[in-house]
């Protein structure tokens, strides 16, 4: 509606003077502005806002009038009246300077054209110099209480109480007085004639306002009774008065009336303003409404506003502003929607919580079209606020303040709300709502105003949608703001009309002449190119888009006609590209509905019109027809009385809305065969043919108070006024309707914004709000007094919306139309906050009942609880609503909704635990301590089997809040943040440990089995060893270790590493206890391919390039992939092919066989210890420049030293980095990359190994020792299988389990037996040593050395050719791979490897 920007301006007068001024009184037309101190009357100009003319009246006149009270203008602006204390009317006549003579012009600067080419420009760009010439005084010998202009007469009343009407030339016909005891007053007119009439004796009028829709005037005497004068005739004389009074009313203090409403709203002493409508029919002033400060907002409002001082009405009559005896402004809607107030918040306060005086006012008034507010300030108020900087306080005039309003498009043109777009416009700027800034290119042409939040751009939405939705209308809270041009605004300002389309994209503004519109594609404006045609007409009804036309309802001067026109956008603005239809009467409002549109005219009469867009010249034209004028005079007693006129369509009705002040008329097809006229009814796809001739039904009252209409022309027929919407009831599915069923029906609701738009698919309510920012600690004092910045908050203007859609579901439950709310609820299911919709709902419906003092006979909530079981998100909403109210009102909320503990049933059921948790907490507030432990056990329980940490550690928590007896309270939020998806298992912060190490840099005379192992220092751990001994910590303790060994019987380590890092286990602690129970193996096989599978890791294959890849000059490029693999991370290269099946069956090995059975282990050691760090740095540089482009990350394997794919431990020289690779070979160094799993799962391997090995679980390394290929891993352990601390079983364990593998390695996965023939020492001293301990009968050596010295044949077997894919392992995309890399590294090379991968290395604790 109307807000608030900025700060205000202060304007200074340049004369000085001790007087100060109090009192502004406006013209007809608020272009000028006459301001009165106690001897000087001032006129102003309102653009630019300077001091034209003053007149200083002399001493001695002063003496003999007195002092100045009040002024009042002309209707025509050519003379001012103004009372003097002593009785005395002065009239003075406001005279022009001449053609030439002005005070201010505009000044351009250099290379701008001014605009210099029509007759009367200067009028509309330059200050006129003005003067004053008092006529001869006129004493009414009585001091005078209030003035009022009428058209060629003033009306004067006077503390004697008479009323004088003078004639504003002084002279001619004298003047005649009429005794307001003579006027008789009564409760209504009925009365009048014969009943008890007022006694006014000794009483007179204090202040009066004339109405000119209701023809009379509104009065307030003197000892606060409120009446309402009407002439019985055209001519005010004593006996043709009439007046009726308010009853029960005293206090009055001031009046002011709202033409477009017909209301006379009155000031009272208490400081509440009395709002009163006329009785048509009895002629009874009637209480329409109060507008008055809620003591919920303002507790202590009696204190601190005191009576109510002024009343001011906007120009377009849409808000009143108000202020009080003790200060402060209020601002309200027609029919009372609050929306300004300065006596709370930043207004009253400041930034460092002082208390501030509210502004004292003593005269106030509204600019041209509600732009500013002409304020002026009491004399204690004006020395606070003036500026000290010139001249002292005595010898300066202090200023006016002007404060600055934007105001919504529907306040003058309400065609616009059938836009779902909110539409704002000051005086020389437009703020729109209109979509996404990325979608639209940058300009200068559009800039953030000083006086508003910075403002976005806004996208298009497709041009097939009329509705834009919510990603494009809220999701952005700042304002599109468009300066308008400012070539139209000098000569054509104010802006009195603004229109937006239908798709946000196009803006046309119209001021006192012309109209000129924008583009927010092209990002500019578009003006008449010949300036006569602009200044020749003039928008009288308004102006709307259709189908890229501006359609303008005008009137033009040259031809003194009404016009009709249709301007195309894309052409250029000229008369020639438009569409003009002669009118025969003034037009006051026009709106368009798909190619029709309808104009009410001043002679109370409705057109329509059909529109046809035609392609039949080089530019798209309109075709305008006449359909059928209907004449309202019967129903309107005054055409300014309408407010707005709709073409509506419900289904496949077509009707039109016409709203007058207070009642909504709605005249539709008639829809029965009695009448005359035949029965039609409209729809989309008609031709205009069958428009013709509508016939029409009386109107129809549908709602009272109605300050806005909204539309759709969609099926789902809803219309929404102020605060109600109009719902169809119409059955569907062709069914037969109720009989006792309306058709439709109005739902009342309230909502806490005002209204600028509505978007009814997504059932919001579009609007926008004040918002305020102290600036106070900036503002510099000076003599101790502030500055405005100091004393007022600077304003801005936010974008805000509401749901409104439980409203109407909950009108809807309250009438027993379950069924309709049923399908409207589940035709917007879709939204993305429906959800909070139900919420919503049910929490309104608890708060009222939950609450209630009274028994409430029939209580909503259970209808409600019925109504949302009827959606899946019943069990969210119930908890969530609960969450979110006092605990109190529980009990009845789940007396209604069932038990909580059924309901956490159906949240496990359902599988949804977050919801299952939030009833925990219901439960432990309403249960028993047994019965939330019982739950919370079930809920740990499932969430620990799903994986789902985050919600373990909540319960964790929850159940030792249990156990310690924190029953209050709700367990507090977790400080542990959620572990990040990156790197290994993250129980790097509970457990440090170094990765850059080498399995082997543990030696094995370390391990100690009987070893103690403390708890780990993660924040879970140190809450769980500060109450060891507390039972609920054994409890948990022990459901932990459960679920543990359920995670390790079923081979799923991953999960039992995410388990200890998440949940701050002590995994190896417990390991220990486990070693020789569940940490067994007992089948190799399946652990190892249980692990392949668990971390997405590839089963290893021989490429076919193993079997000859010679280098250049006989050299084997044995270390060549090691150095590869320095370089780049195992990751980025899982996409590449691997070896076909076909390869793997031709692969023959043996060269490895052979040379590997002639190495013994002391020389493999010395070969790598040597080979290593020399190959290191001979290929490290090279290799790493020619694949850091396709390299992902820098990091590799943490521990891999060498490659023996190739069988040959040749040394290589140093001058070998500068030979060549050929294609051949770099495919075969990535088929062995390939065979590297993901990086990540390769942290957590190695993670996992430290662990077991710390723990002692010799099986596990060995399988983990396996999957990653690592030959120092199966040595050592082999080693330490000597200590006689280890268990028989454990060594028979590890040879069995070796040899398990041996023989699926030779059947079902060759690509294991480079490694295995790599280890053949380690198992041949393996299988001697369990011969010497155990039996020899156990096994059969000569078989088993047999089978690891002889080489495969080199024929494929069935087995051989089916490669991995026969595993049955449901293998991830990336191909599985055979890596030939296996380690027999040395410290010096993890060392430099450690400096390599820093971001994994951490410390040993």
């Amino acid at each position: 509606m109307y807000f608030l920007t900025g700060w205000p301006r202060r304007l200074l007068c340049p004369l000085k003077s001790e007087e100060q001024p109090f009192h502004v009184q406006p013209s007809s037309q608020r272009f000028y502005f006459a301001v009165l101190s106690e001897t000087q009357l001032s006129v102003w100009f309102s653009r630019p806002s300077v001091l034209i003319v003053s007149y200083i009246e002399s001493a001695k006149a002063s003496s003999q009038f007195g002092f100045y009270q009040q002024a009042e203008w002309k209707q025509d602006d050519s003379m001012i009246a103004v009372a003097a204390a002593n009785g005395y009317i002065l009239l003075f006549d406001v005279v022009g300077g001449g053609e030439d003579k002005y005070l201010y012009e505009p000044v351009y600067s250099k290379g701008r054209r001014g605009v210099k080419v029509t007759p009367g420009y200067k009028e509309e760009q330059c200050a006129p110099a003005l003067s004053l010439e008092m006529k001869r005084p006129m004493d009414l010998e009585a001091p005078i209480t209030s003035m009022l202009s009428l058209q060629e007469d003033l009306l004067v009343s006077t503390a004697d109480g008479y009323l004088h009407i003078l004639h504003w030339d002084g002279i001619s016909n004298g003047r005649k007085a009429i005794s307001l005891c003579s006027v008789p007053f009564s409760l209504d007119l009925q009365s009048a004639r014969g009943g008890l009439c007022l006694d006014l004796k000794g009483v007179y009028i204090r202040d009066m306002t004339y109405c000119v829709t209701l023809d009379g005037f509104a009065v307030v005497l003197n000892d606060g009774r409120l009446g309402f004068i009407t002439p019985l005739a055209n001519r005010i004389t004593a006996d043709q008065l009439q007046g009726v009074w308010a009853a029960d009313v005293t206090d009055g203090t001031c009046v002011a009336v709202n033409n477009k409403y017909r209301l006379v709203t009155f000031g009272c002493a208490s400081g509440s303003v009395l709002v009163y409508s006329i009785d048509t029919t009895t002629g009874s002033m009637q209480l329409s409404h109060k507008l008055e400060l809620s003591p919920k907002h303002y507790p202590d409002v009696w204190n601190k506003t005191g009576a109510v001082k002024l009343i001011r009405w906007s120009p377009d009559y849409s808000v009143a502003m108000v202020t009080w005896e003790c200060g402060g402004l209020s601002l309200w809607s027609v029919f009372g929607a609050h929306l300004i107030c300065t006596l709370g918040e930043d207004f009253a306060y400041r930034s460092d919580g002082s208390k501030k005086d509210p502004i004292n006012i003593s005269s106030m008034s509204w600019g041209a079209e509600g732009y500013h507010l002409w304020v002026i300030t009491s004399r204690e108020e004006t020395e606070l606020v003036e500026n000290m900087e010139e001249a002292p306080a005595q010898t300066q005039q202090a200023g006016i303040l002007q404060f600055h309003f934007i105001k919504s498009a529907l306040t003058v043109n309400p065609c616009t709300s059938n836009q779902e777009q909110v539409l704002l416009h000051g005086e020389d700027r437009l703020y729109l709502t209109c979509g996404d800034p990325a979608q639209l290119p940058s300009s200068s042409s559009e800039s953030p105003h000083p006086h508003n939040l910075p403002h976005g751009g806004e996208g298009s939405p497709s041009s097939n949608s009329t509705s834009q939705g919510l990603s494009t209308l809220l999701g952005y809270k700042h304002w599109h703001v468009v300066q308008i041009h400012s070539t139209y605004l000098e000569s054509n300002w104010p802006i009195r009309f603004a229109a937006i389309d239908t798709a946000g994209q196009c803006i046309a503004v119209a001021g006192r002449r012309g109209f000129a519109h924008y583009s927010m594609s092209t990002r500019k404006w578009k003006l008449f190119g010949n300036i006569t045609q602009e200044q020749n007409m003039t928008v009288t009804g308004g102006l709307v888009w259709w189908k890229g036309f501006v359609v303008v309802a005008c009137y033009n001067f040259i031809d003194r006609q009404e016009e009709l026109r249709l301007y195309l956008r894309s052409s250029n603005l000229d008369n020639t590209f438009s569409s003009i239809t002669k009118l025969h009467s003034e037009t006051l409002l026009l709106n368009v509905f798909r190619d029709m549109i309808i104009l009410f005219r001043a002679d109370c009469s409705i057109c329509l019109y059909s529109m046809e867009r035609r392609h039949d010249g080089p530019n798209p034209s309109a075709s305008v027809e006449l359909l059928q004028e209907v004449s309202m005079s019967r129903y309107i007693p005054h055409p300014a009385l309408v407010v707005s006129v709709t073409l509506t369509s419900v289904r496949t009705e077509t009707g039109i809305t016409l709203k007058a002040p207070q009642q909504v008329h709605t005249r539709k097809h008639r829809h029965t065969t009695s009448p005359p006229y035949p029965q039609r009814q409209a729809s989309r796809s008609e031709p205009h043919s069958r428009y013709t001739h509508l016939p029409f039904c009386p109107p129809v009252v549908l709602a009272q108070y109605v300050e806005n209409v909204w539309t759709t022309c969609r099926k789902a027929g809803m219309k929404v006024y102020l605060p109600s919407v109009w719902l169809p009831l119409f059955p569907r599915d062709h069914r037969k309707p109720h009989s006792f069923l309306s058709r439709r029906i109005m739902l009342p609701f309230h909502i806490n914004i005002y209204p600028l738009a509505v978007l009814f698919e997504d059932a919001l309510v579009l609007g926008a709000s004040n918002e305020t920012v102290l600036y106070d600690s900036l503002q510099v004092e000076r003599k101790g007094r502030e500055s405005l910045e100091g004393l007022f908050p600077y304003c801005t203007v936010e974008r805000t919306s509401q749901i409104y859609l439980h409203h109407i579901l909950r009108q809807l439950l309250v009438r027993n139309l379950g069924e309709q709310a049923l399908l409207l609820a589940q035709s917007c299911a879709a939204l993305p906050y429906f959800p909070h919709v139900m919420e919503l709902m049910v929490h309104v419906v608890l708060e009222e009942e939950a609450t209630s003092r009274e028994p409430i006979p029939d209580p909503l909530l259970p209808t409600v609880a019925k109504f949302i079981t009827e959606f899946p998100l019943f069990l969210q909403t119930i908890v969530h609503c609960a969450r979110k109210t006092e605990f109190a009102l529980w009990n009845y909320l789940f007396a209604a909704v069932g038990n909580p503990k059924d309901l956490f049933e159906e949240c496990l059921m359902a599988q949804d635990l977050d919801t299952a948790a939030s009833y925990l907490i219901i439960l432990q507030n309403m249960e028993v301590p047994a019965v939330s432990r019982q739950h919370a056990t079930l809920l740990f329980n499932t969430a620990l089997e799903q994986g789902k940490w985050d919600l373990c550690r909540h319960m964790i928590r929850f159940l030792k809040a249990i156990g310690s007896g924190e029953m209050e309270t709700p367990p507090p939020t977790p400080t542990t943040q959620e572990p990040s998806s990156t790197g290994g298992f993250d129980l790097f912060r509970n457990r440090s440990i170094s990765l850059s190490q080498s399995a082997d840099s543990i030696a094995a005379g370390k391990f100690n089995l009987t070893k103690t192992f403390s708890m780990p220092s993660g924040p879970s751990a140190k809450g769980w060893s500060k109450d060891s001994d507390c039972a609920e910590n054994m409890y948990i303790d022990m459901m932990l270790r459960r679920h543990a060994r359920h995670l390790l019987e079923h081979v799923r380590l991953k999960e039992l590493g995410c388990f200890s890092a998440q949940l701050g286990f002590e995994l190896i602690g417990w390991l220990c206890h486990e070693r020789t129970r569940v940490a067994r193996v007992d089948d190799f096989v399946m652990a190892l391919k249980c692990l392949h599978k668990d971390f997405l890791w590839p089963f290893p294959v021989i490429p076919a390039g193993s079997i000859s890849s010679p280098f250049k000059n006989g050299h084997r490029r044995t270390v060549l992939s090691q150095h590869l693999l320095k370089s780049q991370s195992a990751d980025s290269l899982l996409n590449m092919d691997t070896a076909p099946p076909q390869a793997v069956a031709r692969n023959s090995n043996h060269t490895w066989l052979d040379r590997l059975g002639a190495l013994g282990p002391t020389e493999m050691d010395t070969a790598l210890s040597h080979g290593g760090p020399q190959t290191q740095e001979a290929f490290l540089s090279p290799l790493t420049n020619k694949t850091e482009e396709c390299s992902i990350g820098s990091a590799t394997d943490l521990t891999e030293t060498s490659s023996m794919v190739d069988g040959d431990w040749t040394m290589v020289d140093d001058n070998f980095s500068t030979l060549s690779l050929t294609h051949s070979e770099l495919e075969h160094i990535s088929r062995e990359l390939a065979n590297k799993g993901p990086h990540k799962s390769q942290v957590q391997l190695r993670y996992l190994l430290h662990v077991f090995m710390e723990a002692g679980c010799l099986e596990w390394c060995v399988v983990i020792g396996l999957i990653l290929r690592e030959t120092t891993v199966i040595k050592q352990v082999v080693n330490f299988l000597d200590s006689p601390e280890v268990p028989p079983e454990t060594v028979q364990s590890v040879r069995s389990g070796l040899l398990g593998v041996d023989a699926w390695a030779s059947t079902d996965c060759l690509g294991y037996k480079p490694f295995l023939n790599m280890i053949r020492p380690q198992l041949q001293k393996l299988i001697e040593t369990s011969v010497e301990q155990i039996q020899p009968e156990a096994f059969l050596p000569g078989a088993s050395n047999s089978k690891l010295a002889e080489p495969q044949p080199a024929g494929p077997s069935a087995e051989d050719s089916r490669g991995p894919v026969l595993l049955g392992l449901a293998l991830p995309l990336e191909p599985p791979g055979g890596l030939g890399t296996e380690d027999g590294g040395v410290p010096e090379e993890q060392e430099e490897q450690a400096v390599d991968e820093g971001a994994y290395d951490c410390t040993l604790s």
